[in-house]
Order: structure tokens, then sequence, then C-alpha cells
């Protein structure tokens, strides 16, 4: 079997790397030279475009930072589709809108091929080991077919529901930890003005109800004062406009959502898209007019846990259900 990976970026080049660690024939496409050449290096192929890859592999995976991006891949004279045919398989591993990934699927469909939506969570450390976890949204029968491909990159994978409901699920995930990343900031702010040592801070939160993933990892690199969690503003703004658009069409009025995203604007405005989101702590810091800082912190997350053989989470399953 022979699989396509179209987007070398922080975080398709990392899944792309866990393909070709567990051995499958792989072959590339990314609008950088360099970073295909570099999984050349490590033996893949390198396609000329997205049509001719689809042409040469069963299965097609694309990794790209928006639904726009996507849709030039896929529908150009020589995108992803004009390569499809039968008994191949498109996964959408992007954070995308739901109503894209629903309108794109009957493009594939009617070349004979399948889709699958197929988001990940978990940061770019644990994609770097395989150990992020997947969303897989689409029939059962397309899911089981997907479920090899998807361990090789992923320890935990949960099969969604029908297509759209994992680009859903990925969105609501970011907005959490887009309110926890902001929270972050605010917690550090008025433990840093109290007279907090802020790495007693720190570890008050890890240990308490207040802990979370997102304290775990961009907590870190806020106190290292990298702000390196390799994932930019750019990113959480379309996110989180993902998120709002699929409360607008659901008729849910939020109370946080919007708010949230102006915090985010504000920072993008002040420092830039494309600087690190933990950056949206900067607002804070420059408030309070000094930094969050402790030592022995990491500049840069590394996930830490052996690479484990990667399984699918039944739902009904998991701790406190019977």
């Amino acid at each position: 079997m022979k699989i396509g990976f179209i987007g070398l970026g922080n975080v398709g080049g990392k899944l792309a790397g866990s393909i070709l660690r567990n051995g499958a024939e792989l072959v590339v496409r990314d609008l950088d030279d360099n970073l295909m050449q570099t999984f050349v290096d490590q033996g893949a192929t390198a396609a000329t475009s997205p049509k001719e890859l689809a042409e040469m592999c069963d299965i097609i995976v694309t990794c790209l930072p928006s639904p726009a991006a996507c849709s030039q891949v896929m529908e150009a004279d020589d995108g992803v589709i004009a390569g499809l045919g039968p008994n191949k398989i498109w996964m959408e591993m992007s954070t995308t809108d739901e109503a894209e990934i629903r309108r794109m699927a009957p493009l594939v469909e009617a070349t004979g091929a399948t889709p699958v939506e197929c988001p990940v969570s978990g940061g770019c450390h644990r994609a770097a080991t395989g150990n992020i976890a997947i969303f897989c949204g689409g029939p059962r029968e397309a899911f089981e077919k997907a479920l090899p491909i998807l361990t090789m990159m992923g320890r935990r994978v949960l099969h969604t529901g029908p297509l759209g409901s994992a680009s859903v699920l990925k969105v609501v995930t970011n907005y959490l930890a887009s309110i926890n990343l902001v929270g972050i900031g605010e917690a550090f702010a008025v433990s840093e003005a109290a007279g907090i040592d802020m790495t007693t801070a720190y570890e008050a939160i890890r240990i308490s109800s207040g802990n979370s993933f997102v304290h775990e990892t961009e907590g870190q690199v806020i106190l290292n004062g990298s702000y390196d969690i390799g994932f930019t503003l750019d990113l959480v703004q379309k996110d989180m406009g993902l998120f709002l658009d699929v409360a607008k069409r659901n008729d849910v009025d939020l109370d946080v959502g919007p708010v949230l995203l102006d915090v985010f604007d504000d920072a993008a405005e002040r420092y830039g898209r494309r600087v690190l989101s933990p950056m949206v702590v900067r607002r804070m810091e420059e408030q309070l007019g000094r930094d969050f800082r402790a030592p022995g912190f990491p500049a840069e997350m590394v996930d830490d846990e052996a690479e484990e053989t990667g399984y699918e989470v039944v739902v009904g399953t998991g701790p406190g259900q019977n």
C-alpha cells in the first residue's frame, strides 16, 4: 500500500514522519521543495503535483492550514480529485470546516474514492512521536479501512460518527484549549502581582482542580519565555472562526466565544498574526510591566512517553463508563 501525504508543515511533517518511521511506502508533496527533500533523503518519493500523487497512491492524506488551501489542492486542474479513482481513500487531516468537508465529499465519491476526515489533537510534540489523538468522521466501513493508517500516526483513534462530526469536535476541543490559554495568562498575572513565586504557582495549578493539558504544555514554554508550542495566532483565529460558525449554524448564542476571539484578535494586532499563539499572554505581561518567568522550564515540549501502537477508542468504555 502506497501512502501520499500533502502538507509537510509543523503538524503534517511530523505525521508523515510517523508513516515513514513505520515502514510504509510514502509519496510527499509540499510547496516547499526543501521540506520534500528532507523526506526524499529518508526514502520517500516526491510528487510533482497533487494529481500525480493521487494517481500514484492508494491513500491520499492532506494536512493543510485552511479550508481554502485544501480546496485549492483538491479541486485545481492538477489537484487531488483529478487523480483519484476507485478503491482510493482521501484522508483530510486538516482542521477544517465541517460544511466544507461535506461539500467536498461528493466530489471525491464521484471518482469512486472514499472520503474520511481525520483531524488530530494533542500538540506537535505528540505528533512527532505518534502519540497524538485522532478523530475520524465517516461511515464505519470507511473508518475501518483507514484505521491501520491512522494507528501509524496516532495512539488513540476515535470514530466520531458521520462525515463532519470530527471537524466539529476538533474545533470544539481547540476552543477549549484557547480558553485555557487565555485563562493561564490571567492566572499567572494575578499570581505574579500577588507576589507568588511563579514556579510555585505553576506547581499549585498542576496538582489542583485548575490543571489542564494546556497548562502542562503551553504554561511551561510561557514560563521559559520561548512561547514555542509550534502553533501560531492566525491558526487560533481561524479555528475560533470555525467554532463560532458552527455555533451560528446551530443557533447557539455564546457568552465567552466572541470575547475570546476579540482577545486573540487584539494580540494579533499587537504582535502580528504569525507569532506563536502563547504570545497572547504578553497582553497580561505588558499590563503588569513584567514577564512571567521561572527557571527550569523547557523552551519547547518534547514527548517523553514511548511510542505505542495505536488503537481505537471505543465510545462507552472509558473511565467511569460501564
